[in-house]
């Protein structure tokens, strides 16, 4: 058995120890049930609940959760608003964040599937100091998409 301060105060009947927490108005608590014999604690009971919660809740916050972002071009998009894209996927990437970057097709740009798939990996291009491509470039319906995920895990953003 082991008291509120951490000091072990050796081994105790059950009911002897349940009386002696009791008499300190705190609670017998188990803590390694399975040990032998089995180690108890006499500890606030909902004290301990409640910093154990406290604490799973910020390693929680202080987890970094990649998202996955978008990015839309179509097969004729310019220059410079396909600088406007690689700008923006850098900063996902920088962020930590995955990008897929979709090429959508109307009419006639269906025949040059060619042409979306350079769009995808000029983009991957630009950015492949700070990205890999995780999926390469391919049709699904009347849109072609590619996923680039951040190449070094991401989540600090150089300064």
């Amino acid at each position: 058995m082991v008291d509120e301060e951490g000091n072990k105060l050796g081994q105790f009947q059950p009911r002897d120890a349940l009386a002696l927490a009791r008499e300190r108005g705190l609670d017998l608590v188990e803590v390694a049930p399975n040990a032998r014999p089995p180690v108890c604690r006499i500890a606030d009971y909902g004290r301990m609940r409640y910093e154990r919660s406290k604490a799973r809740s910020a390693a929680r916050r202080k987890q970094n959760q990649s998202q996955l972002k978008e990015l839309k071009v179509r097969p004729k998009t310019d220059d410079h608003d396909m600088n406007v894209k690689i700008r923006r996927a850098r900063s996902f990437l920088e962020d930590g964040n995955k990008v897929k970057i979709t090429v959508w097709f109307r009419g006639r740009e269906h025949a040059h599937h060619d042409i979306g798939a350079d769009q995808c990996l000029r983009i991957a291009d630009a950015v492949s100091d700070v990205s890999k491509i995780e999926l390469q470039p391919r049709m699904e319906g009347r849109n072609m998409f590619m996923i680039l995920a951040p190449a070094r895990g991401g989540g600090v953003k150089p300064a």
